[in-house]
C-alpha cells in the first residue's frame, strides 16, 4: 500500500468520534459534503465501506472499525505530544478547566488554587456546562480537566478517568427560623429549593422523597448552585438543600439557620481526566492534594 492520505484519516476518526458526519464537519469547520467526499476518497483507498447508518447516527463497519482503533491511538498520542510540547515549553502554562455548574464557586476557586504553581506560571482558564456537555469537550481536547459532582464511566469513555476529592454531606437551610417540628411537616409546609433534576445530586434528591413517601412543594429547581444561592436571599421564607459546608459560604450580614442534616444525602467531587493529561503539572497538583478539610 502506498502512501496513507492523514487528512482522509482525521476526517474519518472525526465521524467516528462525533457519531455523525454534520457534527464532524462542525467540529472541523468543514460543510458536510466535503467530510462526506473524503470519506468515500478513503474508502476508495482503502477498498472497502468503512461507515454505515444506525438511526441518525453514523458508526463504523468492521473493516471501519479496525481502522478507528489505529487511528484513536495514532491521533490520541500526536494530541498528548503537542500538550506535552506545549506545557514544556510556554512561560505561562495554558490550563483549560470545565467546572460543573452545579458545584460552589467558592469551593472549586479552592480547588483551583491548588493548579497554581509557586511563581503563578499559568494561564487558566474555567468554563461552565453541565457534566455531560463538559465530557464531550474534554473528549474533543478541548479542555484538560473537569471539576463535577459525579465521575466518569470509563466504559462509555474510555480514555478517560476520574478521583474522587471529597464529599459533603446534605442539609436543609432557610433564613427564616422555623419552629421546631418533624422534617416530613417542614417539607410539607414551606415551599423548598433544589438542585435540579440534571445535576447527580438532583437526582439523588428525588430518589430521597421518593423512599421518604415525602411529595415535596418545589418552588424551584436550580443546576447553578450560584443562581440557588441568590434567589434563596430574596425568598427568605423558603428553604433550600445545599452541602454542609455552605454555611462557611453564606453572607455573615444575612443570617442563615441549619434546619437538618440529611445524612443519606451525600455530593460527592470529582476530577476527570484523560490519560494523556497524567503528567501535566496543574493536573497532578490537584490528584495529589488532599482536600479533607475543604469537605467538612
Amino acid at each position: 500500500m502506498s502512501h496513507l492520505n492523514y487528512n482522509h484519516l482525521y476526517y474519518f476518526w472525526m465521524v467516528c468520534k462525533q457519531g455523525s458526519i454534520t457534527k464532524a464537519a462542525d467540529a472541523l469547520c468543514l460543510t458536510p459534503q466535503t467530510v462526506t467526499g473524503q470519506i468515500k476518497s478513503f474508502e476508495e483507498r482503502m477498498k472497502g465501506k468503512l461507515t454505515k447508518r444506525n438511526g441518525r447516527s453514523v458508526e463504523p463497519t468492521e473493516l471501519g472499525q479496525l481502522i478507528y482503533q489505529y487511528a484513536d491511538r495514532m491521533f490520541g498520542l500526536s494530541y498528548e505530544m503537542m500538550d506535552i510540547v506545549n506545557y514544556s515549553q510556554q512561560s505561562n502554562l495554558l490550563f483549560d478547566v470545565g467546572v460543573a455548574d452545579s458545584l460552589s464557586k467558592r469551593l472549586v476557586s479552592k480547588i483551583l488554587g491548588t493548579t497554581l504553581p509557586e511563581d503563578q506560571s499559568i494561564h487558566l482558564r474555567c468554563f461552565e456546562s453541565t457534566h455531560d456537555m463538559l465530557l464531550e469537550q474534554l473528549s474533543q481536547h478541548k479542555l484538560d480537566m473537569i471539576l463535577s459532582d459525579c465521575p466518569v464511566d470509563s466504559g462509555q469513555s474510555p480514555g478517560l478517568f476520574s478521583k474522587k476529592l471529597g464529599e459533603s454531606t446534605m442539609s436543609l437551610f432557610s433564613i427564616t427560623p422555623m419552629r421546631a417540628q418533624s422534617l416530613t411537616q417542614i417539607l410539607h409546609d414551606y415551599k423548598i429549593l433544589i438542585p435540579g433534576s440534571r445535576t447527580a445530586m438532583g437526582r439523588k434528591v428525588h430518589q430521597w422523597f421518593e423512599s421518604k413517601g415525602v411529595q415535596p412543594n418545589i418552588l424551584g429547581e436550580f443546576d447553578d448552585a450560584a443562581l440557588m444561592n441568590a434567589f434563596a436571599r430574596y425568598h427568605p421564607n423558603t428553604i433550600f438543600l445545599a452541602p454542609n459546608f455552605y454555611s462557611h459560604e453564606w453572607d455573615s450580614h444575612i443570617p442563615l439557620h441549619k434546619i437538618d442534616q440529611i445524612e443519606e444525602l451525600k455530593e460527592e467531587y470529582y476530577v476527570i481526566f484523560a490519560e494523556r493529561m497524567i503528567q501535566h503539572p496543574a493536573v497532578k497538583n490537584v490528584c495529589q492534594a488532599h482536600f479533607n478539610n475543604l469537605f467538612d
